[in-house]
This record gives C-alpha cells, structure tokens and sequence, in this order.
C-alpha cells in the first residue's frame, strides 16, 4: 500500500510539530522550508489536521500552529484513517463489470483493516522520544 504525498506529509508536518518544545509554536513555512514541500499543498494537509482536531491554528501576529493535542495520544492509524483514502479498488458497478461476484474487494478490505490496526500500535510519541537524531535533522533541538 502506498500512502498518498498528502497523507506523507501530513504525518511529516505532525513529527515536526511533535519534535518542537512543549506548546512551542511553528507556522506552515517553517514546515514547508523543513520538507520542501508547496507551502499551497500544506496549508490544504495543516486545515484538514485543524479540522480532524490533530493540529491547533493560531491566527494573529503572535499565531502560528502546533498540535491540537498530546503526541501520545495521536495514533497514527487515526490520522491515516483522516488523511487518506482508503480505497484501492474501485468497485463501482460503472467501472468494473464483475463487481457483484469479485471477491478481491473484501480480501482488499481485510487487508486494509490490518493495515490500519498495525498504525493504531502506534502513537506520535513513538515515533520522536528519545530520538535526537531526528531533531538533529529537523534542527529543533
């Protein structure tokens, strides 16, 4: 399975938002000059995390963003689940014609859920405490 660019750099912009002293602040062009990614692309990926709660939006001269809750308690299987898709196939009758006796779309489907249940083991914090060689790379240290 691959994740789409949207998804990758969302959970980019959260590790970096995690990565940053406690309720220190950040805003979309330091995340974007940090990944090198459209500064257009990530403010659709920072309004759709403001929206599912994962990110905190600060508008004003002292504004900025940073995570709208602990890292520990964001799963990473929630913010996929937030961010992506989700559906390899499409099995609408208009556009494949074996659809009513495929059973590719529930082994799909098992398969996904699987997926999903391995990223729920996971938490942000996991993925940067203690790590500094990560902060080294992202200069926040």
């Amino acid at each position: 399975m691959q994740l789409t660019s949207f998804t990758d750099f969302g959970l980019r912009a959260l590790i970096y938002m995690a990565s940053l002293p406690a309720d220190q602040m950040t805003n979309i062009t330091q995340v974007t000059d940090v990944y090198g990614v459209s500064r257009n692309h990530m403010v659709k990926i920072i309004n759709q995390l403001s929206r599912a709660g994962f990110v905190t939006a600060v508008r004003g001269k002292n504004g900025g963003i940073r995570l709208g809750r602990p890292a520990k308690d964001i799963r990473i299987g929630d913010v996929v689940r937030e961010l992506e898709p989700l559906t390899l196939v499409n099995c609408s009758h208009e556009f494949c014609h074996i659809t009513t006796a495929c059973r590719l779309k529930q082994v799909l489907q098992r398969a996904t859920q699987a997926f999903l249940v391995e990223l729920d083991q996971c938490t942000l914090a996991d993925l940067i405490e203690e790590n500094s060689p990560l902060y080294k790379l992202l200069l926040v240290e």
